[in-house]
């Protein structure tokens, strides 16, 4: 079958013709073509960014998480996904309660870098308790609750460490929290090769220790599988919320709060001020933590994920990932909510799309990158535009406080020299004798 174009050249002169194929040849290898077709220094066109190509990037991000799948044509198609947006939630609760302990040093002026550690030991110490307690003799809630606390406790007893260090001995925390990291990363892959909690009933397997449900803890679901058939969601997410209100309310409207924030504004103002200094440090890191600690009990007991712990030689990414959710929300723990299931909803996002699209699987990470990147840069900005204010204000402040010279005050007095009282008799006497 003829195509239009060649219906068109066929129409044409033999040299309108040769000239015609030229301009078409052109225009699809996008190089010269030196006269003629079939030239030697042609080159392929190279794909260029557009308006339409850039759109059509946002619109399957978006898209993803409310997909259902693919079209024929290999489209996304669009629809209310509800167990994505539950997988979502569940992935977010970590997140939001890691995003938590990094807003709280943050607010305290301490950068808590050791939120993976903290995360680890409160792995180790929940799944501990949670498959070394026979449900047999012990309630399962019971053996739930006291895991969940296992796990605060634990990370929070890791995260005062870096705090000691800096309250006690003034070493950094950014430096104190790395050298926790990597001690609690060996230490959890050093018991859990020792303990009897490794999975050995699916022979397949290896490094894996025993879901919570092996013992038959799982976390409630408070009827929200019922809402998002499917997921994996718990009333974990409903946990993470509530703490971060708590968190909120504490910092914002307490005199703890107060002088936790007072101490990360200016430490030694708030020890002329009275203020325990030393002390808040290291209670401000073990909250830190024990949020952390938190956020990995929750992930872990919800009885439907397995802890691969041969990874965890390396450091968990949702360790890290608490630090763009805090930057992303400012340190506010109510935004942290939203940043954390907006972090978690990229995740998914980028599961959507390396599975229905030709899209690269690290497209997440670059989205992060770029989200974290931006956050800073708007925090920088932010903090050159109060100085300027405050600035601007003391300038202000200092020409209306100062004294306004008057017309008196500003010609010198002229005051008559104090005579001397023997002179004064002479110059009587003198005038007496005349």
């Amino acid at each position: 079958m003829v195509s239009r174009h060649e219906a068109e050249i066929a129409d044409l002169g033999p040299q309108r013709r040769i000239q015609q194929a030229a301009v078409l040849s052109d225009l699809h290898f996008g190089g010269p073509a030196g006269g003629l077709p079939g030239g030697a220094d042609r080159r392929p066109v190279e794909p260029k960014i557009t308006g339409g190509s850039i759109w059509d990037g946002i619109r399957l991000i978006f898209v993803g998480i409310l997909s259902t799948g693919r079209d024929a044509a290999g489209a996304l198609t669009w629809g209310f996904n509800a167990q994505n947006i539950g997988n979502m939630l569940f992935r977010a609760t970590p997140l939001i309660l890691t995003g938590l302990s990094v807003a709280v040093a943050f607010k305290t002026g301490l950068f808590n870098i050791g939120a993976p550690g903290q995360y680890l030991m409160g792995t180790l110490a929940s799944l501990c308790i949670a498959l070394g307690i026979p449900s047999a003799s012990v309630p399962v809630g019971v053996i739930w609750v006291l895991s969940l606390l296992g796990g605060m406790l634990a990370g929070a007893i890791w995260g005062a460490i870096p705090g000691l260090l800096k309250a006690l001995l003034n070493i950094n925390e950014v430096l104190a929290c790395i050298m926790t990291n990597w001690i609690a990363a060996n230490l959890v892959t050093w018991m859990f090769d020792i303990s009897s909690f490794k999975n050995v009933v699916e022979n397949t397997k290896s490094g894996y220790i025993y879901k919570t449900s092996f013992n038959g803890v799982a976390t409630p679901k408070l009827g929200l599988d019922k809402i998002f058939p499917g997921s994996q969601i718990n009333g974990g997410i409903l946990v993470a919320i509530v703490l971060a209100i708590a968190v909120y309310i504490i910092l914002e409207k307490t005199t703890f709060g107060y002088q936790l924030k007072a101490c990360g504004s200016n430490r030694h103002a708030a020890r002329y001020a009275g203020i325990p200094d030393k002390r808040n440090i290291v209670l401000s890191m073990a909250i830190a933590g024990a949020l952390a600690g938190t956020g990995a009990a929750l992930y872990w007991l919800s009885g439907n994920t397995e802890f691969y712990w041969t990874t965890y030689q390396s450091l968990p990414a949702v360790g890290f990932n608490g630090i763009p959710v805090a930057l992303l929300a400012i340190n506010n723990p109510i935004g942290v909510i939203f940043a954390g299931i907006f972090m978690a909803m990229l995740d998914i996002v980028g599961m959507q799309l390396t599975n229905l699209t030709a899209y690269n699987e690290y497209i997440t990470d670059v989205i992060i990158s770029v989200i974290v990147y931006l956050s800073a840069f708007s925090l920088v900005i932010r903090m050159m535009l109060m100085n300027l204010r405050k600035r601007k204000e003391a300038k202000a402040t200092a020409e209306t406080t100062a004294p306004v010279p008057t017309e008196a005050a500003a010609q010198p007095l002229d005051t008559p020299e104090e005579t001397p009282p023997d002179a004064e008799d002479e110059t009587r006497k003198g005038g007496e004798d005349a």
